[in-house]
């Protein structure tokens, strides 16, 4: 099951490869050939929005295809098994008493309100190789953080459940 989150990536990233493909391929030739039929492409508004559009699908399906190649290439044996890492799952308690839990992802699945915090984020970055008992104490745009491990699952954890 630890694969899972890293095939639950690539499957999400190739299925937006996959519509964005059909866009490029079908969708965006369509409007192209639509607005070249409307005369004058020097001020044919239509005719520039659908090459700019083209132009950003084409980048983000480049992005995209570089993302499933790293993704693919994380080894999960080398994710520590007893410390903070990547898909660790994090009970803190922040030093106002507050207990809250965090799970470390990929930068574009990060989502604060919902816990999902990026490895690459100041937050993300301070529990990285931190265990249980720690303290991190992080410096964020809204000041100051500390905060006290309770419990830890990694990736591993998932996977043997």
């Amino acid at each position: 099951m630890a694969e899972s989150m890293k095939d639950r990536l690539i499957k999400k990233f190739e299925d937006e490869i996959q519509i964005l493909d059909r866009e490029l391929k079908v969708e965006l030739p369509k409007e192209i050939l639509r607005a070249r039929e409307l005369g004058d492409l020097r001020e044919n508004a239509e005719y520039h929005a659908a090459k700019e559009r083209q132009r950003l699908v084409e980048t983000r399906i480049s992005m995209l295809q570089g993302r499933v190649a790293e993704i693919s290439l994380i080894n999960i044996d080398r994710i520590p098994t007893d410390r903070v890492g990547f898909g660790s799952t994090v009970e803190v308690t922040e030093s106002t008493g507050e207990k809250l839990t965090f799970q470390l992802v990929m930068p574009e699945d990060a989502d604060a309100a919902k816990g999902l915090i990026s490895t690459t984020s100041p937050i993300g970055k301070a529990f990285l190789n931190k265990e249980p008992g720690d303290s991190v104490t992080v410096v964020t745009p809204g000041g100051k953080r500390q905060f006290d491990i309770e419990k830890l699952f990694t990736i591993h954890h998932v996977a043997s459940e």
